[in-house]
């Protein structure tokens, strides 16, 4: 057997089942004979033991890396399987689409759960295959350790012996010449000529024998020890070498062989993953059991989707309405009718002698918002066939004679809310008076005498309070409406009704139980306790919180009900229902209405709530972080380190006054609660900063648009560093 050929298996075959490799076209025997020398040289079981090193080291890395690649494949179907499901659960909500998109949806679901399936399999291969590879590297380890000790003790023995037998051979060398020189009389390196002894000087005789006795002693100890040199010589050539060498190559062939096989078991288990996904995706055209994906997703059928959707709804149609038909009131006939004796022609808005206001008949119209700021007493005096602002009220000339409550048919008690926005904008200005106002008239233009509501009394009645208006709401105002006393008329003065939904006096309807009328959308009375528009300072001061009573409000709204709302804070709530909330604060901020614990209490419209506390900050005369200091919340935004960044903000904002410094900390620990929830609100930091960042640095003479940028920085280094510049309050 020859060491460069090495054993082969004993199945005769290649191992692990691998087909042996042709030799490379270039293998000569020169490469053979080289081979040869190396194994049976010295080198040759350290040679192969580096081998077997390398190939076990090659094996265990590839085992990790099946490890790692199975994990990741797992990850990966386990993730894919779970997305499929959720997303086909939701997609069987009633808010989504039906019909054919939804079995296409459902399809296609299906077929990435199979490939999830086939990444499963691939990945629990992988596993095995791991497995495998571990304990073929420690098996191959082992062996090698054994043979490592029997190969090298053996090749280490005979290093030895070839050092001893060279030792022996200079030492024999060596009295083999002080012999000769004692024989020929030479006497170079003697003292005197004379040889001394344990019994005295040597004669030269003597002193030949006994080198000739020492070099006969050597002689004979070379030669063992050259004899036992070449035994071991021989037996490590012939038998612990080649068997060292052949037991190596098996070791590295298997190890080799090993990790091969499993290279070719990973290329086949990718081939299979990609092939079986690609069925998956899309099948043989024999098989009819599955579409692929392209003619499921091609199977969509968008107007047939839609159609289908409209025909369920056909149940659900209201009868049908008859087209619209103008009708005539009998009582305008019947009022048109009526003897002019309690009117006359109305000069400059004055009563006429009988105590009724003669005013032109208005056609009904419907409710105009631009119309809806008019005010009769926006215009004291106003000519003949015009009402007030210069409106024509037409060409009709009769004159109106309301009638009695008792002469009406089904008549009550006029208690019916009246809504005026002018009347509300006026009396925004003055707290004192509902007409009050810089578009008011002087309250000497308007004595108690004459009569200004819609609902005045007849002659000879002291009571000039009508039904409420807007600005003597209940809870606007402490002191209840006064109703007329019955029995008498009243007149009808549109300019009062100016902009309302009916200005008919005829077609307003007495309020019942189950009609009622909810004021216009933004509301404004007179600020009692004006909370919008006023100074931090001023209102710590005056109610003695640190924190405005809105702020803490919104807050508390958005922190039970508006964490996990999508877009807090920024998308817009119902601007009706801003103003309405606004009004409210205005007028009384401890109200009952106003706890915000109870959803109906803001129209369970919490994105109104975000936006009514927007609105408090933007409206701030001084904004939260202060002109004062704005320049030195721009410069400290402008730096890059991220610490130096925090700290300069942190030392302004330590400078702010004290109410100032208490809404920010409160404002900023509800923010970060809300970038926490930052997975289902989609409000990160930067979205909040967005937000925020000129709301609350202000947009004064300070300010361009160039700090935007900067402004928005400030911002969310705040909101990113809350608690390293805020103390928690929990």
């Amino acid at each position: 057997m020859s060491l460069g050929d090495g054993a082969a298996p004993e199945n005769g075959g290649a191992p692990l089942g691998l087909t042996k490799p042709a030799a490379p076209a270039g293998s000569s025997n020169e490469t053979k004979a080289q081979v040869q020398e190396v194994l049976a040289s010295e080198i040759g079981v350290a040679t192969m033991l580096n081998k077997l090193k390398q190939s076990i080291a090659s094996c265990k890395e590839f085992a990790q890396f099946l490890k790692k690649r199975s994990i990741l494949e797992q990850e990966h179907a386990n993730g894919l399987r779970k997305l499929c499901r959720i997303s086909q659960d939701n997609m069987m909500q009633g808010e989504h689409r039906t019909g054919t998109f939804a079995k296409a949806y459902e399809e296609m679901m299906a077929t990435h759960e199979k490939m999830a399936e086939n990444g499963l399999q691939f990945a629990t291969s992988l596993h095995q295959m791991h497995e495998d590879l571990v304990e073929l590297a420690a098996v191959a380890e082992k062996s090698r350790k054994g043979w490592k000790q029997s190969g090298l003790v053996a090749e280490q023995k005979v290093a030895d012996l070839d050092t001893a037998m060279r030792k022996s051979k200079a030492k024999y060398d060596s009295l083999a010449e002080e012999y000769d020189r004692a024989r020929t009389g030479d006497t170079t390196g003697r003292q005197g000529g004379k040889m001394f002894g344990f019994k005295g000087p040597k004669s030269s005789a003597q002193h030949e024998e006994d080198l000739l006795r020492k070099t006969q002693a050597a002689d004979s100890d070379y030669k063992g020890k050259v004899q036992v040199l070449q035994d071991e010589r021989n037996e490590l050539i012939t038998r612990t070498r080649p068997d060292t060498i052949k037991a190596l190559q098996d070791c590295i062939r298997e190890t080799d062989a090993g990790t091969t096989l499993q290279l070719q078991k990973f290329a086949s288990f990718n081939e299979k993953l990609l092939l079986s996904n690609g069925l998956s995706i899309s099948p043989l055209k024999a098989s009819h059991e599955q579409r692929s994906l392209r003619e499921v997703v091609q199977a969509i059928d968008n107007d047939k989707d839609l159609d289908d959707y409209l025909r369920s709804q056909f149940s659900r149609l209201p009868p049908r309405a008859g087209d619209p038909k103008y009708e005539r009131n009998p009582l305008l006939d019947q009022a048109q009718r009526q003897p002019t004796g309690f009117s006359s022609s109305l000069q400059g808005g004055g009563p006429t002698a009988s105590g009724a206001v003669q005013q032109p008949l208005q056609q009904p119209q419907l409710f105009n918002s631009t119309n809806s700021r008019s005010s009769t007493f926006d215009s004291p005096v106003s000519p003949p066939g015009q009402g007030p602002m210069g409106h024509s009220y037409g060409q009709s000339t009769g004159s109106i004679q309301m009638i009695p409550p008792t002469q009406r048919p089904g008549s009550q008690p006029q208690h019916e809310r009246s809504f005026s926005v002018s009347s509300a904008l006026n009396q925004g200005s003055n707290p004192n008076g509902p007409y009050g106002g810089p578009r008011g008239p002087p309250a000497q233009q308007q004595p108690p005498q004459i009569p200004s509501s819609r609902f005045n009394t007849s002659v000879g009645s002291s009571t000039p309070q009508g039904p409420p208006q807007l600005g003597a709401l209940p809870f606007q105002n402490p002191q209840p409406p006064q109703q007329p006393p019955p029995q008498q008329y009243q007149a009808y003065q549109p300019s009062q009704h100016q902009g309302g939904l009916n200005s008919n006096p005829l077609q307003q309807h007495p309020p019942g139980p189950a009609q009622r009328q909810s004021p216009p959308a933004a509301p404004q009375m007179a600020p009692t306790k004006p909370m919008f528009g006023v100074s931090l300072t001023r209102l710590y001061e005056r109610d003695g919180h640190a924190v405005p009573m809105v702020v803490y409000q919104c807050i508390q709204a958005v922190n039970l009900f508006g964490l996990h709302v999508e877009g807090i804070y920024r998308l817009s709530g119902s601007l009706p229902h801003v103003n309405k909330l606004k009004a409210q604060f205005d007028t009384d901020p401890n109200s009952a209405n106003l706890d915000f614990r109870n959803p109906e209490n803001f129209f369970h419209d919490v994105n109104g709530v975000a936006g009514l506390l927007k609105t408090f900050f933007r409206d701030l005369p001084d904004p939260l972080l202060t002109n004062e200091h704005y320049m030195a919340f721009i410069e400290a935004a402008k730096q890059e380190d991220e610490t130096v960044r925090r700290d300069s903000l942190h030392a302004i904002i330590n400078s702010l006054p004290d109410p100032n410094y208490a809404t920010l900390r409160t404002l900023t620990l509800h923010l970060h609660k809300v970038i926490e929830n930052a997975a289902t609100n989609r409000m990160s930091s930067q979205n909040l900063a967005i937000v925020f960042g000129p709301t609350l640095m202000g947009t004064g003479s300070n300010a361009s648009i160039a700090d935007s940028g900067w402004q928005i920085r400030v911002v969310e280094t705040i909101l990113n560093n809350t608690y390293q510049i805020f103390d928690d309050d929990d």
